[in-house]
């Protein structure tokens, strides 16, 4: 049977999780999440990624923890948030040979307070932003990529804010769109309600919003080739 929607009860669960974040009570209630989170989510990624794959036919959908799921314990050793058990749920789908938060991706996470979807990059490494700098000094490259975010931007999707103050060595303020040599990630996101996890309308509604973010994974995608392999 084809996976339409996650049960009812995983966005209470992750509440429960927020009000008792500690081992013992996950350790204790393992079980809701292997049938409320886990499996469905395994099963989201089989069903969602056959409809990605139309889109992109060599995405990445891997049913598996650190794959395209992510570990439900935090890592707590260089976070201010102690708390050991994420009651965010994120899953990737990602195209390329390098490592999945350095590729270009469709992704979604979903928690007791939202439904995030998005697509790109969230943060690029130094060799990554590198490879990013040399692809825009192509005009070509950089007019595709400023036409790709006015189009989503005007669909009413949030873009990712430059972070740099100042234009990098290389780059003259008299350019076309300079701005984008200030990005240290591209990005788009549009955020909806969590109640859409348990909803069966979700793979469609969710499909509609990674198609129209197709031509951003794609320039993004072309772009991590120009990034020398990693050994």
């Amino acid at each position: 049977m084809a996976f339409t929607h996650f049960p009812k009860e995983t966005v209470p669960f992750l509440k429960e999780i927020e009000k008792n974040n500690n081992k013992e009570w996950f350790e204790a209630h393992k079980e809701l999440y292997t049938a409320l989170i886990l499996e469905p989510s395994r099963a989201f990624v089989e069903e969602m990624g056959e409809h990605l794959q139309a889109l992109v036919p060599t995405i990445n959908a891997i049913p598996k923890i650190n794959q395209s799921l992510f570990r439900i314990y935090r890592d707590t050793r260089f976070s201010k948030n102690k708390t050991p058990i994420k009651s965010k749920i994120g899953i990737i789908f990602w195209e390329g040979r390098h490592i999945r938060m350095q590729s270009s991706c469709f992704y979604l996470h979903f928690s007791p307070k939202e439904l995030l979807v998005a697509s790109g990059i969230r943060t690029f490494d130094p060799d990554l932003l590198a490879a990013y700098r040399d692809y825009i000094k192509i005009d070509a490259n950089r007019e595709a990529l400023h036409a790709i975010l006015e189009a989503l931007s005007a669909k009413g999707y949030t873009i990712e804010e430059p972070y740099y103050k100042r234009l990098p060595s290389g780059f003259s303020k008299d350019i076309s769109h300079a701005y984008l040599a200030r990005m240290k990630a591209v990005a788009v996101y549009h955020t909806l309600s969590p109640s859409l996890i348990s909803d069966p309308k979700l793979i469609p509604e969710l499909f509609k919003h990674f198609e129209n973010f197709l031509p951003l994974q794609q320039w993004l995608y072309h772009m991590t080739l120009t990034k020398k392999e990693i050994v």
